[in-house]
Order: structure tokens, then sequence, then C-alpha cells
């Protein structure tokens, strides 16, 4: 770590080494500038550092401290860097701010982050858009109202269009004009007059054709497009196979509305995958709040649910306990090796589980493929399964002979298999009736695996057992 010599002010720059940014000590070192009055180094740092960076230090700052903060920097760029922090601390500060900040801000954001900011401002956040650009209102007004979780609601409208009919030199010329209202140049989309998308082209195509060249001859026609309706997931698989740096959207008459570009793709699949994350761990839908900021009472409401409906369903576990206690009560031996093969039976399911929830969610594999990868499963869990008790077999003879070593066995073998097999086909199940796969959880998988565990054990023991000892 770089250390600042004690005769120099310490500035967050001092929170750069070689390999990354430490945002802690950088918030350290603002709320230490902000105590003694030292603006001057602050205000040098907010010019000059990275927006990315500096949000993630500021976020780490007490509320008072980062709308402080925000006082120093420069107007150009408190946009940009307000962008940057989660979306519960942009409406925090915002309902400390006066109604001109407000509106000063919700003008130089890009058109997205400013209609997600609009949709979480209190009641009587309709009074500040007499304030902005018609054309701005008319934004704020038509993003805010797409329906969370789909297209709209994460596309940018600031994107640059051509018309086929225009030359290179013209397209050019156009795109400078355009350049600081747009989400990026890099790509221009060429509507006719009417808005429907008709073709797609690069700054980089533009630049190495003849200044002469019409739009409509090298532009490439037919391009991906996501509908506005679409779900998010789906406007992010697209960028992610065709590495596109920005989608085009369109509606249902193929008038284009906006673009999705790779930033926020990549925020569209963290979420997606935090959310499965969360699902698979037990927990009732998405949370809105990062893990630290999330509240006593949310944390209790998304993980209840799913406890309380498991603790009904192992009654299922105990009334399978309770059919065999004369076969439990004559083999008592059985019940050390219970936990064991129960537990293997869970772990094999949620192993299971846990892959195809990912390769569903990935497109890997499709409803079609149940069939073919319920042949491959079962042959995968019969050969863990024989390993496993081969494994535990060995104990079974030391610990209670090779009677009970027997059935310990050839439980673990089926055990494992069923486990494996629910696993796997509960994800397609949900998949097929439009559930998330990822409801597919490790708790749910165990729960039903513990229950079929026990039958199959007793059930195998009450037939073994007697067998053998007549024999």
């Amino acid at each position: 770590m770089t250390t600042t010599p004690s005769n120099l002010t310490p500035s967050p720059r001092d929170a750069y080494d070689d390999e990354h940014f430490d945002a802690d000590l950088a918030a350290e070192i603002i709320a230490s500038c902000l105590e003694r009055g030292d603006s001057a180094t602050l205000t040098n740092w907010f010019a000059e550092g990275l927006a990315v960076d500096i949000a993630d230090a500021l976020d780490r700052l007490q509320p008072a401290q980062l709308a402080a903060a925000l006082l120093l920097i420069p107007v150009d760029e408190q946009a940009s860097i307000f962008g940057y922090l989660p979306l519960g601390r942009q409406t925090q500060l915002v309902a400390g701010m006066s109604r001109a900040a407000v509106i000063s801000l919700l003008e130089r954001m890009s058109s997205d982050e400013r209609a997600d900011l609009f949709n979480t401002l209190p009641a009587g956040r309709e009074a500040i858009l007499p304030a902005l650009a018609q054309a701005q209102r008319e934004d704020i007004r038509k993003l805010a109202s797409y329906e969370k979780g789909s297209v709209g609601a994460i596309m940018n409208s600031q994107y640059a269009t051509l018309t086929p009919e225009l030359t290179v030199a013209e397209a050019i010329d156009e795109l400078r004009r355009v350049a600081p209202d747009s989400e990026t140049i890099y790509n221009a989309y060429v509507i006719d007059e009417q808005r429907r998308l008709v073709g797609v082209t690069t700054l980089r195509r533009l630049i190495l054709m003849p200044a002469t060249t019409r739009v409509g001859e090298m532009m490439k026609s037919n391009p991906v497009t996501a509908f506005v309706d679409d779900e998010q997931s789906l406007a992010a698989e697209k960028i992610a196979r065709y590495d596109f740096i920005a989608l085009p959207v369109i509606d249902r008459q193929r008038q284009m509305v906006g673009i999705v570009t790779a930033d926020d793709a990549m925020d569209v699949m963290e979420d997606e995958v935090t959310e499965d994350f969360q699902k698979s761990g037990g927990s009732l839908g998405a949370w809105p709040l990062r893990m630290k900021d999330a509240t006593i009472g949310l944390l209790y409401r998304k993980r209840v649910f799913w406890l309380v409906l498991l603790v009904f369903a192992n009654i299922f576990s105990g009334a399978g306990i309770a059919h065999f206690e004369e076969l439990i009560a004559a083999n008592v031996a059985l019940v050390f090796f219970l936990p064991l093969l129960i537990d293997s039976g869970g772990n094999a399911g949620s192993q299971s589980a846990t892959l195809m929830v990912r390769a569903l969610a990935t497109g890997d594999v499709h409803m079609r493929d149940w069939a073919s990868m319920l042949g491959r499963e079962l042959l995968v869990a019969a050969l863990l399964g024989l390993t496993m008790a081969i494994a535990v077999s060995a104990l079974g003879v030391v610990r209670a002979g090779p009677t009970i070593a027997l059935v310990v066995a050839l439980t673990m073998q089926i055990v494992v298999i069923v486990g494996s097999l629910i696993g796997m086909s509960l994800p397609f199940l949900l998949s097929h009736f439009k559930a998330d796969p990822a409801a597919a959880s490790s708790p749910l998988i165990t729960t039903i695996a513990d229950a079929s565990g026990i039958f199959i054990y007793f059930a195998i023991a009450s037939q073994v057992l007697p067998g053998l000892a007549s024999a």
C-alpha cells in the first residue's frame, strides 16, 4: 500500500496502489478532510478521479458526510458520480436536497438513471417535471412507465440515429453534432421516416468508407434487436452472445425506442445471479437492497416463508421414522447411519440442482433436453452412489457387522440416485410451469431427499434384515 509522507496532506489519491483502489481508506481520508475543512484536497481529487472510484468511496461515508462531499464536486461531474451510487443512497440524498438542486441533477443524468431515480422519489415527484425541458419530461414519463423487469425499464433513450440517404460525410457530421447528448456514437442506428429500424452501422465503418457512399448502401440490415417489453435477461443474453456495445430496442411496430448498453446488461446479469443465489439458499424472491443495507425485518420476511414451510414438510420424515419404530428398536445400530445416509442424498440432490439451475439460466440446456439429461444423470448418480456405498460399507462392517453394512450400502446407492434425479428434475419441472428454476433451493431439495431417504433406508432394512435372519 502506498503511504503518504508525514509532512504532506493525506489525499484520497493515497488509496491507490499498484493493484487496486482501497475505497475504505479513501473514505477515511475524505472524512478526515471534511472534519478539518480541507476542501481543496477533495475538490482536486473529485475533479481528477474516476467517477466509479469516487462513488465507491462516498458510499462508505455517513449521510451527512456524503451530502457535504457532494457539494464539493463540480456540477458537471455530480451526475456521473451520482449515477454510480446505489439507488437507495441516491434516494436518500435527494430527499435532503433543494428542489433546484434535484432539477439540476436530473437534467445532467443519463436518461435511464434519471428514470430509475424518478421512480424512487416520494409522492409529489410530479411537481419536479414542469421545471425540466419538455423533451426531458416526456422522456422521464416514458421510461418510468415501463414495467419493472422489462427491457424498457433499463434502456437508454440517448442514442445516435442516421437516415439511409445520408452520405458518409454527412453521417459523420451528424454524429459529431449529437455526440454530447448520446450514450454512445460508436454504433449508429439507421431509421426510416416512421422511425422503424432498418439497419445499423459503426463509426469505424463510416470512417473507412468513401465520403460519398450512402449510409443505406453500407449499413448492416436486419440488426439483432430486443423488444421493449421483453425480459431484461433476454437483452443481456443477446449482448453477451454477440459481444455488442449496445443493443437496439424496438416496439412491436419495429419503431426504435432506445438502446441497452453493455454496462446495463452486466448489471442485469449480476442481479440475476444474485437472485438465483438468494433463491437457491431458500430466500423468498430477490432483495431490493445490498446485504449490508438490509434491515432485520427484511431479512426475516425473506427467509421465514421457506423455513416454516419446510418445518411442516419434515413431518413426513418424522412419520417415516415412527412407522418403522419396531424395526429400529430391534436394530438400534440403524440409527447410527441414518444422518449419514439422508445427508448424502440431500447433498447429491443439491449438487445436481445447482448445476441444472445454472445450465437453465445460461441457456446451456432447455426443456427439450430433459430426457437426455435424465439418462446421463442416472449413470453419473449410479457411479457416485456405488463409490459412496463401497466407502461406507467398510464403516458398516466395523460398526455393526456385515448385515447392517449391506443395508447401508444398498441404501447409499439408491438415495444418491434418487436425490440426484430429484435435484436434476425439479428445476425442469418448475421451468415447465413458468416458475423460476432457482426456486429449487437447497433446503427444498434437502427436505425432499431426507424424507425419501428415510423411507428407502427402513424399507430396505425391513426386507433385508428379516430375510438374512431367517437364512
